[in-house]
C-alpha cells in the first residue's frame, strides 16, 4: 500500500511541478511526511525537485525575468539558514500548522481578489520566507505563488522564474539539509526509485501545460493551495 502511494504521489507531484512550476513541493511534501520521516520526506522532496527543475530550465529560460529571480536569491541567503533552525528547533506539528493557517488566509484574500503590488523590496522579501521554509519543510512554493499570484504575473515568467529559484535553492537547501540533519539510504535509494515516475511526470506535465489558459490556471492555483493548507492542518491536529 505505501508503494503505490508513493507511486501515486511522485507522479501528480511532478506533472503540476512541470505544468504549473510549483506543485512538487506543495503536493509531495505533505504526503510523504505520512510515509517517512520528517527529515527524509523533506530530502527526497528535496532531490526530485531538484532533478525537475534542472531537467526543465533549458526550456522554460527564456520565460524567466532575471530581475526578480536576482532578488528572490538575494532574500533566500538570509532565509535558508532560519529555515535549518526552524527545523531543528520547533516541533514539526507546530509549524505545519502554523504554515497552513498562513497559506488559508492569504489564499482567501486571493479569492477574494487581494492584490499586491510587485516591488523589489517584497521579491526580497519573499525570497526570504520561500528559503526558510525549504530548508524547515522543504516546500519553498506557498509564497512564491502567493505572491506571483497577487501581483497577476503571466503563467509562463511565474513557471520560468520560480523554476530558475528553485534550481539554486533546493541545491542549497539539500546540502544544508544532509550536514545539520543527516541522511539514511532510504532517501537515495527511494529517490532513484522515484526517477521514472519523475520523468513520465515531466512529459505529461508538459501536455497539459500547453492547454491550460491563465483563468485555469489561477483555478488551479487556489485548489492546490487550499488543498495543502488543509491537509496541513488536519494534520497538525492529529486529524490523519
Amino acid at each position: 500500500m505505501e508503494t503505490v502511494a508513493f507511486i501515486i504521489i511522485i507522479l501528480v507531484a511532478s506533472i503540476l511541478q512541470t505544468s504549473t512550476g510549483f506543485g512538487f513541493s506543495i503536493l509531495a511534501t505533505p504526503f510523504l511526511l505520512l510515509l517517512f520521516e520528517p527529515f527524509e520526506a523533506i530530502q527526497i522532496n528535496l532531490i526530485l525537485s531538484l532533478i525537475i527543475s534542472s531537467a526543465l530550465i533549458r526550456k522554460i529560460r527564456k520565460d524567466i525575468d532575471f530581475q526578480i529571480l536576482k532578488r528572490l536569491l538575494v532574500g533566500s541567503v538570509t532565509g535558508l539558514p532560519v529555515g535549518i533552525v526552524i527545523f531543528l528547533l520547533i516541533d514539526i506539528n507546530g509549524l505545519k500548522m502554523g504554515v497552513s493557517l498562513i497559506i488559508l488566509l492569504l489564499t482567501f484574500m486571493l479569492i477574494l481578489k487581494f492584490r499586491i503590488n510587485q516591488n523589489k523590496i517584497r521579491d526580497i522579501i519573499v525570497g526570504g520566507l520561500s528559503g526558510s521554509l525549504t530548508t524547515s519543510i522543504g516546500m519553498p512554493g506557498p509564497p512564491l505563488l502567493l505572491y506571483f499570484s497577487g501581483t497577476n504575473t503571466h503563467k509562463e515568467k511565474l513557471r520560468g522564474t520560480t523554476l530558475a529559484f528553485y534550481l539554486f535553492i533546493y541545491f542549497v537547501s539539500l546540502i544544508i539539509q544532509v550536514v545539520f540533519a543527516g541522511t539514511t539510504k532510504t532517501v537515495w535509494i527511494s529517490s532513484v526509485w522515484a526517477l521514472p515516475l519523475v520523468f513520465a511526470g515531466l512529459y505529461l506535465g508538459q501536455l497539459l501545460f500547453r492547454r491550460i489558459n491563465q483563468d485555469t490556471f489561477r483555478i488551479l492555483t487556489y485548489i492546490i493551495l487550499l488543498f495543502t493548507g488543509v491537509y496541513l492542518l488536519t494534520e497538525s491536529l492529529g486529524l490523519l
